[in-house]
């Protein structure tokens, strides 16, 4: 099948330390915010669903994915997202494996998803304890999606499942799950993209870590901000 991708104009993405110069200290912003939108390099289509949660997609994939917990760990070594992915109706099946998944960092890096080794190795079970009350919903799917199933990459120790390569994607079910990384040097603050490389494209799912400033921001014009970006997006194809 020949993937058309969807064309946008726009960039994507949340760039909240330009929003945070939008009004003058002390005074309030005569104008409703202005959102930089930062380029993923990919042709795309992104919403905010919530104040952390996520979504990009062209014809082929779809991504979701929430960060509220992982906007808390600067210069923490581990991290852990909330992903869920899914193909777009009509597209065939097949299974992405565990090397299709990385992390692009502010200073240019990229980081792998880890093997179920180097996660056993780690100690993550602090972050497991925090997602149970930090958290995002992150069940959001095109109309095509019907079922769910499971991102099996890591296998807690001692849980008695299995942890699996790769996952079988189709246009029928979103699959979710947690993902982890090792961020070299701890988490720095600024503009991150989770990267998906499906069968035929890439699809980058932007997230920016915030300083308090920028996020206490975020919160105080959080309407304004999205709906400017669900406008921007009114036309970008379906």
């Amino acid at each position: 099948m020949t993937v058309r991708l969807i064309v946008s104009t726009i960039a994507i993405g949340v760039a909240c330390s330009t929003l945070v110069g939008a009004g003058s200290q002390g005074s309030k912003p005569t104008q409703k915010p202005t959102v930089a939108i930062p380029n993923p390099g990919v042709p795309q289509i992104m919403t905010l669903e919530d104040r952390f949660v996520r979504v990009s997609y062209n014809n082929e994939g779809y991504v979701t994915m929430g960060y509220r917990l992982a906007n808390g760990l600067q210069g923490k070594e581990w991290i852990r997202l909330e992903v869920g992915l899914a193909l777009r109706d009509g597209v065939q099946a097949f299974k992405l494996p565990r090397t299709s998944i990385s992390l692009s960092t502010p200073d240019g890096g990229k980081v792998p998803l880890p093997t179920q080794t180097e996660y056993s190795q780690a100690d993550v079970r602090g972050l497991d304890q925090q997602a149970t009350v930090i958290n995002d919903a992150i069940n959001y799917f095109p109309p095509n999606i019907r079922g769910g199933c499971t991102l099996g990459f890591f296998s807690e120790l001692g849980s008695g499942t299995s942890s699996f390569n790769e996952v079988e994607l189709s246009d029928n079910r979103g699959c979710v799950g947690r993902l982890y990384f090792k961020m070299p040097g701890g988490l720095k603050l600024g503009q991150h993209f989770l990267n998906v490389q499906f069968k035929n494209s890439l699809v980058r799912v932007p997230f920016r870590i915030l300083t308090k400033e920028e996020e206490q921001f975020m919160n105080k014009n959080w309407k304004d901000i999205k709906k400017q970006v669900d406008d921007a997006f009114k036309k970008g194809g379906k």
